[in-house]
């Protein structure tokens, strides 16, 4: 089992991304240290610090659950795709560190979904 993220455009030739739960979780940690905190002590990942304490334009992906909840407007998208190509222009990498290749590898691919899903104005599905 595993989660897609993809456009709701019902479009099966449409990018998309796929983790495992554990892998959207261990992105969703990256991306949270890259914004300045740690995702396991945020309310609803076993921590009790509140969301309205950290200011990210990725809440909406950091905070979405895994496998429920509302799929990201194009909006939502538009605000959060500067950020996650910001963090992908910081990465200094050498091709020396796989975990840290697939990372990136992961951010390009869903900054592609996003940018597709704000290209024809569709959500971006939890799937």
């Amino acid at each position: 089992m595993g989660l897609v993220l993809f456009p709701g455009d019902d479009d099966v030739t449409s990018p998309d991304i796929s983790w495992s739960y554990s892998g959207f979780n261990i992105f969703r940690e990256w991306l949270a240290q890259a914004e300045g905190f740690t995702l396991s002590d945020m309310h609803g990942f076993g921590g009790d610090r509140s969301w309205s304490s950290v200011s990210t334009t990725l809440e909406p992906l950091l905070h979405h659950p895994d496998d429920d909840g509302p799929d990201l407007t194009p909006a939502e998208c538009a605000a959060m795709l500067p950020r996650l190509e910001a963090v992908l222009g910081q990465q200094q990498h050498d091709g020396s560190d796989p975990v840290l290749q697939r990372r990136i590898d992961d951010l390009r691919q869903l900054a592609t979904v996003m940018r597709f899903c704000l290209d024809k104005d569709v959500e971006l599905v939890f799937g």
